[in-house]
């Protein structure tokens, strides 16, 4: 029988990072998906591997495709905001298999009337579920929302597809009791909204403190520790303690801040509100690794396992955002890293590397059971690759 290109099989794999606070380590040597859904995990003799892609992970890690919580895509694979095409995929080569937008605000001339918002963010919904750059899923179309729009608004919106808010914050509406308003508009009609948090990022944005995040009620406590400029401490373990919603700490903040906010949520024993982002594109420019930085900088500094920190930016966004990837279980989509730990660095294991701050490798990239990367043209180099057989 001839090799099924619909099966994939990664066995001889040294460990499997779940993406699940609750067990992120799982027992196994091998997995298994069929039609990009995974099929099987745990002994390759006791999973059925016949007929399929194989891939030899020689002893490696394997890992859930990392979920960028925050990012501001425009067009394609192109940002204008720092004029760089071929962003997105070199995100792929940084570990990232699924991007957030959290609004298409970049584009030159950006429409801030109702009509043209809709318009822009039904087209950008549109473009991206047409269009994944080198196999990347973006979840985009997330409009701007502005002063004057009505609850037959978000009701079109969502009918048309549109699933995000953009920013609040970033338009016309910045005081609480409007943001409110919108916010259960978008979530009647199962919009998920995200809050700008901190000082102005971009011409137009302003300062949102805890006091408007708190009325806004928004889904997602974006960038809490800054995008760029973090509110003052007080407010940050203010909004964690307060707010039971999403803890977004990102790579374009303010480290110091988010190394806080993830104390607060790990002393509240609400870990499984923490999840990361870039913010990028922006002025700090595109952050191929920024996911990966996270993850080393959260368990290097914040006292945080790795396996833990992997959670952080997998699982625990996955479960957020309502995505069927992220986690490896059964019947989630088939989107894995496999990376190994970098060449001469320090530490036994790959895990002890990353909890000392170090970068790992990544060997491979793999969306929905097909490969879409090999050797990472961004990561330090991995001590040992993959090797599809």
């Amino acid at each position: 029988m001839s090799e099924n290109q619909n099966k994939l099989v990664i066995r001889n794999i040294g460990l499997i990072l779940s993406g699940m606070l609750e067990k992120p380590i799982l027992d196994g040597d091998a997995i298994v998906s069929v039609d990009g859904k995974i099929a099987g995990i745990g002994r390759e003799a006791e999973l059925d591997t016949d007929n399929a892609v194989v891939v030899d992970a020689k002893g490696t890690t394997v890992a859930p495709g990392l979920i960028d919580s925050h990012v501001h895509p425009v067009i394609g694979d192109y940002t204008p905001r720092q004029q760089q095409v071929s962003w997105i995929d070199s995100c792929l080569h940084g570990g990232v298999t699924t991007m957030i937008s959290a609004g298409e605000v970049h584009l030159p001339g950006r429409p801030k009337d109702i009509v043209g918002l809709k318009a822009l963010a039904i087209a950008s919904q549109r473009w991206y579920e047409n269009f994944r750059p080198s196999g990347v899923k973006v979840h985009a179309g997330a409009p701007v929302i502005e002063e004057g729009m009505e609850e037959e608004d978000f009701k079109q919106l969502s009918e048309a597809g549109v699933t995000l808010l953009g920013e609040v914050g970033l338009g016309s509406v910045k005081v609480g009791d409007t943001a409110k308003q919108m916010v259960a508009w978008a979530r009647k009609y199962g919009i998920q909204s995200t809050i700008h948090t901190g000082g102005p990022s971009i011409p137009g944005s302003g300062l949102i403190d805890k006091d408007v995040v708190l009325e806004a009620d928004a889904d997602i406590i974006g960038h809490i520790n800054g995008g760029h400029t973090a509110l003052p401490d007080d407010q940050i373990v203010c909004l964690c303690e307060q707010c039971q919603r999403g803890i977004e700490l990102v790579h374009n903040g303010n480290e110091r801040s988010a190394l806080l906010a993830l104390r607060t949520a790990k002393e509240l024993d609400q870990m499984e509100r923490v999840i990361l982002g870039t913010d990028s594109p922006a002025g700090s420019g595109v952050q191929p690794l920024g996911i990966l930085r996270m993850i080393a900088m959260l368990s290097s500094l914040g006292d945080v396992s790795a396996e833990t920190a992997f959670c952080l930016a997998t699982g625990n966004t996955a479960r957020m955002r309502e995505l069927d990837c992220g986690l490896i279980e059964e019947g989630r989509s088939a989107d894995f890293i496999i990376i190994d730990q970098a060449q001469h660095a320090p530490g036994k294991t790959i895990l002890e590397s990353i909890e000392q701050g170090n970068l790992p490798g990544v060997g491979m990239t793999i969306i929905d059971g097909v490969i879409r990367s090999e050797r990472s043209r961004n990561t330090p180099p991995a001590t040992i690759l993959p090797e599809r057989i």
